[in-house]
């Protein structure tokens, strides 16, 4: 039951109809029996300094940032942790002491699966496709992991070398190398770590695919294909990649594991019950 004393959390984006985190998060604090509640909040750009402000006034503890919201905040955060700085995107926000602090859990989310696998990754490759914000967490989050060589691939050589420059003498950017797309027949049969991080494939284009199936094909049996899209499930690149051999991992994993780390920042608790978080979304996707 909500009540004047119930705290408010939320997700900021426009559009944020379509965003399942409400759906998540509220399955969390429900199995926590806290009183709290999650809520969508769209916000147009012009209006995002006049909502943090609001935010602020009525006591919001915490908020999730989505398109096209996450550059544009950074100037209006009395904070901004360094992860976030280097990946140059902040996708969750806490109030701290006053102020509002922004980092970025997409990495942690990114990262966690991978984890999972029990893999000496200082001895492994990764292509990832695409050199917008979403590769960014990519490239921090394989760094992390030690990859030896990270290997990125996009269409636009000005865009490519801008990408490359803005890592450089970043520690979470170590081993990247950046490519023009015609390079992907030499990089694939490489990679032992193939990520999809463009938004081809996902809904309601669900029959494309940012590579052909022969490209697909050069992939070694056994790699691991990553698509950061979690609806439907599988992609058409997961489909691909799984006719060759290859381990499939999606998106969705990456959004319950990213969530979990930004609730545990809102409540200050060491663990929250991931495991509810991700079963509400299976079940609202129907699988």
């Amino acid at each position: 039951m909500i009540t004047g004393k119930t705290k408010l959390l939320g997700v900021i984006g426009h559009p944020v109809e379509h965003s399942l985190s409400p759906l998540m998060h509220n399955a969390a604090i429900a199995n926590l029996g806290l009183d709290y509640i999650y809520l969508p909040f769209p916000i147009k750009p012009q209006d995002l300094r006049a909502a943090m402000d609001g935010f602020a006034a009525i006591g919001v503890v915490g908020f999730s940032v989505t398109i096209p919201h996450k550059q544009a905040i950074i100037p209006f955060l009395g904070t901004v942790q360094p992860i976030a700085e280097a990946v140059g995107a902040v996708n969750t926000v806490v109030r701290k002491d006053g102020q509002w602090l922004g980092t970025n859990t997409d990495v942690p989310g990114f990262v966690s699966p991978l984890q999972n696998l029990q893999i000496d990754w200082q001895q492994k490759q990764v292509v990832i496709l695409g050199n917008g914000g979403a590769a960014r967490a990519v490239v921090a989050g394989c760094t992390e992991l030690g990859c030896q060589k990270i290997h990125v691939v996009g269409r636009n050589l000005q865009r490519l070398k801008e990408f490359h420059q803005s890592w450089e003498n970043s520690p979470l950017a170590v081993n990247l190398q950046v490519h023009k797309w015609e390079a992907l027949r030499e990089l694939i049969p490489y990679a032992d770590l193939l990520v999809n991080s463009t938004p081809i494939g996902m809904y309601p284009k669900v029959n494309e695919s940012p590579l052909s199936q022969e490209e697909m094909a050069e992939l070694p049996s056994g790699a691991i294909a990553y698509d950061l899209i979690y609806t439907p499930n599988p992609t058409q690149f997961l489909q691909q990649a799984q006719t060759v051999g290859a381990v499939a991992i999606d998106g969705l994993e990456m959004l319950v594991q990213q969530g979990a780390v930004a609730l545990k920042m809102w409540l200050d608790r060491a663990d929250v019950p991931v495991d509810v978080m991700r079963q509400s979304l299976l079940q609202y996707l129907g699988r």
